[in-house]
């Protein structure tokens, strides 16, 4: 068998590395490819804010699970002392014995092969397979290739690849910004922007997408408008935008869903549904749009409050569950008597707005002979 052993911390991985893994397998004739994700490496710590061990593995293994006769192996995450190639090597050629081992590195890691630990063992059991991405760095690398065919008599070869020229320092770099999206498969952006990892804040069109997709899409108008009255409200009042902003793009993405749909929801995040009447039917989805918001989108605890309390309102709001309230009330779509004296209170007296506008819904739903929820009675109560 041909084997290759593609190792890194792949902290994160991106799509540089699946591109370069397949053109290594189909240049090399691979049979297998093991991807090794390191645990502790032993030249150089890992950098402040990477995720645990196990977090990198996930994303490794749903990085590179989409390439045939690819397999990542926990040999070195697993370990709690540091990890080095020669033993991990060792390791992989007791496993597949009888194998020609290829080790697939960067033009900067094989030009210090020779400094690597037990390197004369490592380099007499393994052919090193470096990635070229320009013809710049061809002339160093053989003349090192010579030098250690000279000295191990190993031979190196050449993999071309045109992978997207990211490392995942850049990437990490990016990520807090809302940039990078492009160089990450979605499914691990995803698993980034779920657990916030890097301090990663989600790109604006990808979250709208994912929210608007959760949406009946008469209501995307709805949401979109909501979201520019939060903007213009967390400015008016110097608020948080990138809140106020994620607060309005998530807080309906549960409303089409049946009540059924929305109890199940509850319960898988171990929320307590209890005994619900109609009107607290028609407001499950403050809860469960609040819920799916932390465990798909990672958002803060002060956002899913904004979420939460969108519908109802509750005793001692946050300024920002305020604004969230109101501007679902009087995004740019409504259209209702009095909506132009609350746009307009809206922007005078925060506090005022919020009693009109939990007193006009009240009014509603008891002319509509429904019995509004006890929190947004103890909402009006606070406010005096």
């Amino acid at each position: 068998m041909k084997i290759g052993i593609f190792g890194g911390t792949f902290n994160p991985p991106h799509i540089g590395h699946i591109q370069s893994s397949r053109a290594a397998a189909e240049q090399l004739g691979l049979d297998l490819l093991v991807v090794v994700p390191s645990g502790i490496p032993p030249h150089k710590p890992l950098p402040d804010g990477t995720p645990p061990a196990k977090m990198r593995l996930d994303m490794a293994k749903a990085a590179f699970g989409e390439l045939q006769n690819t397999i990542v192996s926990e040999i070195e995450i697993n370990s709690t002392n540091p990890a080095y190639t020669v033993d991990t090597t060792a390791a992989i050629a007791r496993s597949y014995p009888d194998s020609k081992l290829y080790m697939l590195v960067g033009s900067d890691m094989y030009l210090t092969l020779n400094e690597w630990k037990d390197s004369d063992k490592l380099l007499r059991h393994i052919t090193p397979a470096v990635f070229s991405r320009s013809p710049d760095g061809m002339d160093s690398i053989a003349r090192y290739s010579h030098k250690l065919r000279s000295r191990y008599g190993t031979e190196t070869e050449t993999i071309r690849s045109e992978s997207i020229d990211i490392s995942s320092s850049e990437l990490r770099q990016m990520l807090p910004e809302r940039k990078g999206l492009r160089y990450i498969t979605d499914t691990i952006y995803s698993y980034i922007i779920q657990n916030r990892l890097y301090c990663a804040k989600p790109d604006w069109d990808w979250l709208r997408g994912r929210a608007y997709s959760m949406l009946n899409p008469e209501r995307v108008p709805h949401v979109a408008g909501c979201e520019e009255e939060a903007l213009r409200l967390a400015k008016r009042w110097s608020l948080d935008l990138d809140d106020a902003r994620e607060s309005a793009i998530l807080h309906d993405i549960t409303k089409r869903l049946s009540p059924a749909e929305n109890v199940r929801i509850l319960e898988d995040h171990g929320i307590p549904a209890g005994k619900l009447e109609f009107a607290e039917e028609k407001l499950l989805h403050a809860q469960t749009a609040a819920a799916l918001a932390k465990s798909l989108f990672g958002v803060s605890d002060e956002v899913a409050g904004a979420i939460r309390w969108h519908t109802t309102g509750r005793a001692g709001m946050s300024a920002l569950e305020k604004i969230i309230y109101l501007a679902d009330y009087i995004e740019p779509e409504r259209d209702f008597s009095d909506v132009g004296a609350l746009r307009l209170a809206a922007y005078e007296d925060l506090d005022r707005a919020l009693k009109m506008g939990l007193e006009m819904s009240v009014k509603d739903m008891e002319a509509r002979g429904i019995t509004p929820n006890r929190t947004t009675f103890d909402a009006l109560k606070d406010l005096g």
